[in-house]
């Protein structure tokens, strides 16, 4: 059997992973809204690459840190709960925003790759892969490289699919009313993600 048949569904399950709704996606939903969808490729590379990278470590043995001290994964939540509540709010109290706006920076590289930092969705799918498919015996190294690189390559094909859709919010709210409503329901959207993250 190849590796490529043998890890399917690991493979599925980052699609999953990455295409479902959390605060990762929201943000680059509402920054290619903003800013256009080429403006937030520099986020999507952030945080794909860091959160792959994420995976290879908690693969190789560092991530167990978090399985023996469960107030430093509870730490983590809160302060990425809190940055996210932090953000909702900006993006719950900004104007309607326009393609040439200015009234704020693009979601950048440094800040995306931050969030997958203290993202409770990221580590708790990489503490997944480590206990559920992980190789225990034969090319361990091996084959978790190739879960971090078919991770990160599903990763930012979904991750671009949600900035496609941004883009595409100005052709179905034409309004600034209600580009303004789209943005406060994204904005609750992430909050809830957030919370949802820390009380799982």
């Amino acid at each position: 059997m190849s590796l490529l048949s043998q890890q399917l569904p690991f493979l599925f399950f980052a699609f999953v992973a990455s295409i479902t709704p959390g605060p990762t996606n929201i943000l680059i939903l509402t920054n290619s809204q903003r800013y256009g969808a080429r403006a937030t490729l520099p986020a999507i590379a952030g945080a794909c690459f860091t959160a792959s990278a994420i995976v290879l470590i908690c693969g190789v043995g560092p991530g167990e840190a978090l399985r023996h001290a469960p107030w430093l994964a509870r730490l983590m939540a809160l302060a990425g709960a809190l940055w996210l509540t932090w953000m909702s709010w900006q993006l719950f109290t900004s104007p309607a925003a326009t393609l040439a706006g200015d009234a704020t920076r693009p979601f950048s590289a440094r800040a995306a790759a931050a969030l997958q930092l203290i993202n409770p969705k990221t580590w708790m799918m990489a503490m997944a892969v480590v206990t559920v498919f992980a190789p225990q015996e034969g090319r361990a190294l091996f084959t978790l490289a190739f879960q971090a690189l078919g991770f990160l390559v599903i990763s930012i094909v979904c991750l671009v699919a949600w900035a496609w859709l941004g883009r595409g919010v100005h052709r179905v709210f034409r309004s600034d009313r209600a580009l303004v409503r789209f943005q406060r329901v994204m904005a609750l959207w992430l909050l809830a993600c957030a919370w949802m993250g820390f009380f799982q």
